[in-house]
């Protein structure tokens, strides 16, 4: 054992402490805390980068062979229960580490310049250390109800995060509904802990595998119930990872400041769903029903992520459903048995992926000198155009990111993707077919936005373009204007939401044209389009370097015959061959219609009117649980008000009226004389005496 694993538990600890400080100097001592503004980024930045370097060297320590190590502790103790905290270092925890870190030092030092004039530029500071923390907490966790504690605490800090803007009502609502959606799969992420709890009597990840394959076998333990189990734990992946129908709350995050969004989009909230898929695989593997759950519910994720992103207008949502597609290319390949291929593909999109959500975060800041600070205005991508021009920096890595998730060679997201579709092809040739054309899709929207963003004439000054964004957020409001009233292109966005923008979102422009970002804006970006074009490599068909490092050596495969391998490399040529077509047909699409101008894409919305209701209204998920739920629950709410006023209310009313009378009638034979008395008793005899009589 190397000494380096003695002090692996720092790793979430440091980020943990920087929080703990920053927090209570800001509770403590509010205002000198926050003058101390650069003090306290760099003070974060650091711990975080002294996390980074020793998960560096975890991941080196592990590739040169060193055997996985687990530390813990007893944590709790009753009769035959045991449970232990601690931590677990293995190949998965340290490529985990390395992701997590890495995404987030960068986006530390991006956050700088984004949120430089903004008042709360300490505590989200704070919050991104503590969100950092929980991750990788999370990524370390030896069992699963440590996972479950940290699960926890990365909600509760995207909470945090999204709704950082709390004053804006848009940022309080998504906060909200991000909180409320994740505590669905979380509920049945719980349920499902504590049935394999009871069926396995183990937390451990290995352990549960194992026992639940032997009760089912044994016949001690229905199948059906077992699956039961494993569905309700992937239920919490299913919300944590913006799978549907639990996606709904991931466009609205992008409410949160930018480079929250590159985070949770990237390496941390969304990936978390993915890594416990991956910790979970040893329950999940043996039930083949589970699999297919976990197989279609990506594939139906990805291809509707991908159809809704076509017409996205705002930049950030546009990236936000982009994440959704590919988030269900992993579990898809965690649901065909592609282990490694799920987890490459989270890796390599961890990069390009942080690296476009900051390139939108540069292009807003560019855009807001122009359109002043209002999203509706800065974020919208027909505001834009030709930004290529003004952002040189910015528009290149854009380039690289769009590339690379388009699965175009040798960019990292065609390595990982065509082992994705790949492997599924081996198993299902339906789930495919979803996945090959749902790459077409990606290769489109993301030309689409590319060409929209940074080429043609910038549009940013014309006036025809302001007032059709304004009706729109007037319409999307639900303002409707009657005959004389004033005409709503003559109202402000402001005016038209009541001024409910958080204060740093009123700004008008000041400027012609936009700028490139600052160096600390800029250089993130081009740090992550280094790995966003060679990462990739480390995953090839020729030598999967990733493959054999994230799997256990008595698993890889001994070395294939020559013959084996060139059938291997000729299936590669066919498989990526088709893929790639599909992708370069969508990008000709995207030319035609946005940079050629040779077709008009409002032609085409004209003559599918349905589908394309279908993808700008989102596949209407918000608008059917609106109706199930929302108003469902008022109804319900109702009903119950009207038992409580007319059954409940009244039962007591009644008693209390019964009460009431009796008393009055019998205060008048309570006179308190005798005589009246026993004047009552001789007529009760001679009732009596009467009666008896009769009988």
């Amino acid at each position: 054992m190397e000494l380096i694993y003695q002090y692996a538990w720092l790793i979430p600890v440091l980020p943990l402490l920087g929080a703990m400080i920053v927090g209570i100097g800001l509770i403590s001592f509010s205002k000198f805390t926050s003058q101390l503004r650069q003090l306290n980024a760099v003070f974060i930045v650091s711990l975080l980068g002294a996390a980074m370097t020793l998960s560096f060297a975890i991941l080196w320590s592990q590739f040169t062979g060193h055997a996985p190590y687990t530390q813990t502790l007893e944590w709790a103790s009753a009769g035959n229960f045991h449970l232990s905290m601690g931590y677990t270092i293995d190949h998965l925890t340290a490529v985990m580490l390395v992701i997590v870190t890495t995404v987030a030092f960068l986006v530390m030092i991006y956050t700088d310049g984004y949120m430089a004039h903004d008042p709360g530029y300490v505590r989200f500071y704070a919050y991104l250390s503590l969100f950092s923390s929980s991750m990788l907490g999370l990524v370390v966790s030896s069992n699963l109800v440590q996972v479950y504690i940290f699960w926890e605490l990365v909600g509760m800090c995207s909470y945090l995060l999204i709704g950082f803007w709390y004053d804006r009502k848009p940022a309080a609502d998504a906060c909200q509904k991000a909180f409320v959606t994740n505590r669905v799969g979380d509920f049945g992420l719980l349920l499902g802990m504590l049935g394999l709890y009871w069926a396995t009597s183990s937390f451990d990840f290995t352990i549960m595998g194992e026992r639940l394959q032997a009760a089912v076998e044994s016949g001690q333990l229905a199948a059906g119930l077992a699956a039961l189990f494993a569905v309700l734990v992937f239920m919490g992946p299913v919300a944590k990872s913006a799978q549907v129908p639990l996606h709904v709350w991931l466009p609205d995050a992008m409410e949160g400041p930018t480079p929250i969004s590159a985070l949770i989009h990237a390496a941390t909230m969304v990936a978390a769903g993915v890594f416990l898929i991956a910790r979970m695989y040893p329950v999940f593997e043996g039930i083949p029903v589970v699999m297919s759950v976990i197989a279609w519910t990506g594939a139906v994720t990805a291809f509707v992520g991908a159809t809704t992103a076509i017409t996205q207008n705002d930049i950030k949502k546009g990236l936000a459903y982009s994440t959704m597609s590919q988030l269900g290319y992993m579990v898809m390949a965690m649901g065909v048995g592609a282990y490694s291929a799920g987890l490459f593909h989270l890796m390599t999109h961890a990069y390009f992926k942080a690296m476009l959500f900051l390139c939108s975060g540069s292009v807003i800041h560019g855009m807001e000198g122009v359109v002043g600070h209002d999203p509706a205005y800065a974020q919208d991508m027909r505001m834009m155009g030709g930004l290529r021009k003004y952002m040189p920096i910015t528009a290149i890595t854009f380039l690289i990111g769009t590339l690379a998730i388009s699965g175009i060679p040798p960019f990292a997201g065609f390595w990982s993707k065509d082992e994705i579709l790949g492997s599924t092809f081996a198993v299902s040739p339906i789930l495919w077919i979803v996945g090959w054309v749902t790459a077409g899709i990606t290769a489109f929207y993301m030309f689409r936005m590319y060409f929209t963003t940074f080429e043609g004439k910038f549009r940013g000054n014309e006036a025809s373009v302001k007032n059709t964004i304004k009706a729109e957020v007037l319409q999307s409001q639900g303002l409707v204007f009657g005959p004389g009233a004033m005409n709503p292109q003559e109202l402000t966005i402001e005016e038209a939401r009541g001024h409910d923008d958080h204060e740093a979102h009123e700004g008008h422009g000041h400027s012609h044209e936009p700028h490139e970002s600052p160096i600390t804006m800029t250089l993130p970006l081009m740090i992550l389009a280094i790995p966003s074009v060679l990462i990739g490599l480390v995953g090839t068909p020729f030598h999967n370097y990733f493959e054999e490092f994230i799997h256990p050596a008595s698993e890889i495969v001994a070395e294939v015959p020559a013959e084996a391998a060139q059938e291997g490399f000729t299936e590669f040529l066919i498989m990526a061959g088709s893929s790639v077509g599909i992708s370069l047909i969508g990008i000709t699409l995207a030319s035609l219609m946005y940079l050629m101008g040779k077709i008009d894409p409002s032609a085409i919305a004209a003559k599918i009117p349905s589908l394309y209701k279908i993808s700008k209204n989102k596949w209407y998920f918000d608008e059917v649980y609106d109706v199930l739920f929302v108003q469902g629950s008022r109804r319900l709410a109702r009903a119950v008000m009207e038992v409580d006023l007319k059954v409940v209310d009244g039962v007591v009313n009644l008693t209390g009226l019964v009460t009431l009378l009796s008393g009055e009638g019998l205060k008048y034979f309570e006179t308190g004389r005798a005589q009246f008395y026993a004047l009552i008793v001789f007529a009760a005899v001679l009732v009596g005496v009467i009666a008896f009589s009769v009988t």
